[in-house]
């Protein structure tokens, strides 16, 4: 298991500063923003510096909508173009992602039609046959869309890791799991048999203590956690998806230290 950062979080003035920032502080990838890989100036300040550096691309978040299944075709047309783009990216740079929720809960959703089907349930079908092409395109590209539950307050398109994971098998090569800890803790009543039972799947781990702060700020078992991991031989990149409780330079390496000591312990 190898630890990563999301690029926002470091101190640094430019990108390869805080990939050196990175690298002092213990970590091994970068999480790239994908807002900075629409604008082709920041896009190649981050290729030369990721290949002059020992830090990683372990993966890419954000950048577009998640509105894979938006009510309107437009919408959706231009969230897959920007996804499979970014999976293009993914690829020349040997990182996973983009990663994505089916739609946000405060977006324009499609209407419960109950008894026939629930909201629930017409946006997991469309949205299985809308990732099948883009994990296509993501194998042809050599990267993968990650699909991120998260809970229920921000979006209940997907309710959990098990019916991301079956999803997942449902479709094949090209799709996987995101588990983020922080969300787990809020939807799975047992995280550690969670990532047991769908490990197979996970592709990607976002890190975060209870509080969304960073790891060993709060109360989450990361130790009980990375066991499970290390269960189904998850050796993937963990990214810290988090706030900071002091300044860059104070909180990520103590976060990093003690990461390294449950992953050690675990």
């Amino acid at each position: 298991m190898k630890l990563s950062c999301q690029e926002g979080l470091v101190n640094g003035n430019t990108f390869a500063e805080k990939l050196r920032n990175l690298e002092k502080y213990g970590f091994d990838g970068v999480e790239l923003g994908g807002h900075f890989l629409n604008h082709s100036a920041k896009l190649e300040e981050r290729v030369k510096a990721l290949r002059d550096s020992k830090i990683k691309a372990s993966s890419i978040c954000g950048g577009f909508s998640c509105e894979f299944v938006h009510p309107n075709p437009a919408r959706r047309k231009a969230c897959i173009n920007i996804v499979k783009r970014l999976l293009d990216f993914g690829g020349q740079v040997g990182a996973a992602g983009p990663m994505s929720v089916p739609i946000f809960n405060g977006n324009e959703r499609v209407p419960d039609l109950s008894p026939w089907k629930t909201r629930h349930q017409i946006e997991i079908e469309f949205f299985t046959e809308i990732v099948r092409d883009i994990a296509a395109h993501a194998v042809q590209a050599k990267a993968t869309l990650l699909l991120e539950p998260l809970n229920r307050y921000e979006s209940n398109s997907l309710g959990n890791i098990a019916e991301a994971a079956a999803l997942c098998r449902k479709i094949g090569p090209g799709v996987k799991v995101l588990a983020d800890f922080f969300h787990m803790h809020i939807e799975e009543t047992n995280t550690p048999k969670a990532l047991l039972e769908s490990g197979d799947m996970v592709g990607h781990v976002h890190l975060a203590d209870n509080t969304r702060k960073e790891p060993g700020s709060g109360d989450i078992d990361f130790k009980a956690g990375f066991s499970a991991l290390k269960k189904v031989k998850f050796t993937g990149y963990m990214a810290l998806e988090c706030g900071l409780t002091d300044k860059p330079e104070v909180a990520l390496p103590r976060s990093v230290a003690f990461l390294k000591r449950c992953i050690a312990e675990a």
